[in-house]
């Protein structure tokens, strides 16, 4: 072997040892089948981070998948923006200066009725048709699905308080107590229309805020359930379970007594 050949073997071995520090991460981590499982195992870590109320679907499909969804996270501006703005203008017209609705209904019904009055008869002076007025029809089907559903949701939310009035499971009764109390003292500040239009504002605000911050609002709220877990697990040992419930139970075996001794 020359000396020629010499200095292109070294040559090749230092390029072949350069390519390998660049390059092997690359190739091992294709040569590597374990690589599969860590991409599988940050997917299942992905699937097992918190979410809010538990969900386990987007935002968008949460809200139903529809139109309804499309409005609230604001995927067609227009008819957000629209909705928006015709619900500040009605709250304004009969908040901030205090208008009546049947005033309202009245005078919209008395402008449209005059323009269609003169309208139809100066039609015959100006020798144009006169408006096609459209007859308007409530369709059936539509408002026996409303009020189907409305039956379906009622049922639901008594079935809700019963099972709550029960007294099978403590923290949803306290739950649903503090939220009645909260909601009694906001309706005590203001009217059911105030009302309304704060919850829409919320509903078309809160869900696309949600929606593009969700990670930093689902690890905040993960934080706080912890914090509230916490709090709730100290106001349980030292209020909650000295309740005396041997009383109770006592009471409802004296009446189990009773009540099969009145059957023999």
């Amino acid at each position: 072997m020359t000396e020629h050949d010499k200095e292109d073997s070294v040559v090749g071995s230092v390029m072949e040892k350069i390519s390998e520090k660049i390059y092997g991460h690359n190739s091992t981590s294709d040569a590597d089948p374990d690589h599969g499982k860590s991409k599988s195992d940050s997917d299942s870590l992905k699937s097992r981070i918190y979410h809010l109320f538990g969900r386990e679907k987007p935002v968008h499909e949460v809200f139903g998948g529809g139109k309804p969804a499309d409005i609230f996270l604001w995927r067609n501006k227009k008819i957000s923006a629209g909705v928006l703005g015709g619900a500040t203008a009605i709250w304004v017209l009969f908040e901030l200066l205090e208008y009546n609705v049947l005033t309202l209904v009245c005078h919209i019904l008395i402008l449209a009725l005059v323009i269609l009055f003169l309208w139809s008869n100066a039609s015959t002076f100006i020798n144009k048709s006169p408006p096609r007025i459209p007859e308007v029809h409530i369709p059936e089907e539509p408002v026996l699905q409303i009020a189907a559903s409305l039956r379906i949701e009622i049922n639901r939310a008594f079935a809700v308080l019963r099972d709550i009035a029960s007294g099978r499971d403590l923290k949803k009764f306290l739950a649903v107590i503090a939220g009645l109390s909260v909601l009694s003292i906001v309706g005590s500040c203001c009217n059911f229309l105030t009302l309304f239009y704060i919850a829409l504002v919320l509903l078309l605000t809160v869900p696309v805020f949600y929606e593009k911050y969700e990670d930093q609002v689902d690890a905040f709220v993960k934080k706080a359930m912890i914090e509230i877990k916490k709090q709730y697990a100290v106001f349980d040992a030292k209020v909650l379970s000295k309740i005396p419930r041997g009383i109770l139970k006592g009471k409802k075996k004296g009446l189990e007594g009773f009540c099969m001794a009145a059957r023999l």
